[in-house]
């Protein structure tokens, strides 16, 4: 694909020169000595401090041992057998949409990890999900683009479409024969039909192997029709993004945001949204519908499995926000 790269002062600003922007004045995703830099101020995971992390006491270890949260699961395939808009939750950051006819999953990771099993089943099987039109990745962590959940998508839906961040293309194999688009921030992705698609920003990183830190674009995703709106965050911390965001679309429909892997602050502070910094980031968006994604599935932080969603709904019955909470069961079907 190729990319606008305008050089400034030794440093670049690239987006995709083919795709419209809906912020004009905003000049491309600075881009250094090969690596994306985030707008705006952000913690680096270094190695000193994930050591660090490694070989620190858990204070909530007996806490997290007593954790029996699961999350629970809705077994069924009846998604594909239906045609009405409504989304459905695969665990994780991953998620089924249908909206006005088009079908879009986002950051497949639908097995185990290295070293991180998931802690909860799918609702059907891998090779069940078929009749794809838009696969949406958010960035290139190993937990939301997973290459073998990825293989089996690409095989199984002819024709679909893979919508991403600067960079992505090069992850995938040649052989794949994947049709790619990459967006830089503000971007709106090209032939999506009825929906508009909007890459926007996030406060995150990138990394899957030692020596290719940020050499791929991190963003949030919003799709759009003509009767809703929903707001896909990815993995972002907290920052004045959601602000901007904001300014450019008034209100929207339904936010999915990260909740989970906070803790210790010390290491993921920067990289992931708290559950009172979700709740902040819903009001700054002006969103209707809440629904919370990242926690519950996979075991990548030191707080217990349950307390991301206990502490959203604790704040939720305190009054902290008056709009609607929907955490869903991994399987369970949304009404949008």
């Amino acid at each position: 694909m190729h990319q606008n790269t305008t050089t400034v002062k030794h440093y670049q600003l690239k987006n995709n020169p083919a795709l419209a922007t809906i912020l004009p004045e905003y000049p491309g995703n600075t881009y250094y000595k090969g690596r994306y830099i985030s707008d705006e101020s952000r913690v680096m995971p270094s190695w000193k401090t994930f050591f660090k992390w490694m070989f620190s006491f858990n204070e909530q270890r007996s806490e997290k041992r007593r954790d029996e949260y699961r999350l629970p699961l809705i077994k069924g395939n009846e998604f594909f057998h239906q045609t009405d808009n409504q989304l459905l939750w695969l665990g994780h950051a991953t998620f089924l949409i249908r909206l006005q006819g088009t079908t879009i999953i986002t950051d497949p990771c639908l097995r185990n990890l290295p070293f991180k099993k998931r802690k909860v089943g799918l609702p059907f099987k891998t090779e069940e999900i078929t009749r794809l039109d838009f696969i949406l990745l958010s960035h290139a962590h190993r937990d939301h683009l997973d290459l073998p959940t990825l293989k089996i998508l690409v095989k199984n839906n002819p024709g679909v479409r893979i919508l991403a961040g600067l960079g992505t293309s090069g992850l995938l194999p040649k052989a794949w024969h994947a049709q790619t688009e990459e967006a830089g921030w503000y971007q709106i992705f090209s032939n999506t039909g009825s929906l508009r698609i909007v890459y926007l920003p996030a406060q995150h990183w990138n990394r899957r192997y030692m020596f290719d830190l940020d050499q791929q674009l991190w963003g949030s995703f919003l799709i759009e029709s003509d009767k809703t709106s929903i707001f896909f965050a990815g993995d972002t911390a907290f920052g004045q993004h959601f602000d901007k965001i904001r300014f450019l679309t008034k209100q929207i429909d339904h936010c999915i945001i990260p909740i989970g892997s906070y803790k210790p602050a010390f290491m993921m502070r920067g990289l992931h949204l708290n559950p009172k910094e979700a709740i902040l980031a819903f009001k700054m968006l002006n969103g209707k519908n809440f629904i919370p994604m990242h926690y519950g599935t996979y075991d990548l932080s030191d707080e217990p499995l349950g307390e991301p969603l206990r502490m959203v709904a604790e704040s939720k019955s305190r009054g902290s926000f008056s709009q609607n909470f929907r955490p869903l069961a991994v399987g369970e079907r949304y009404a949008l």
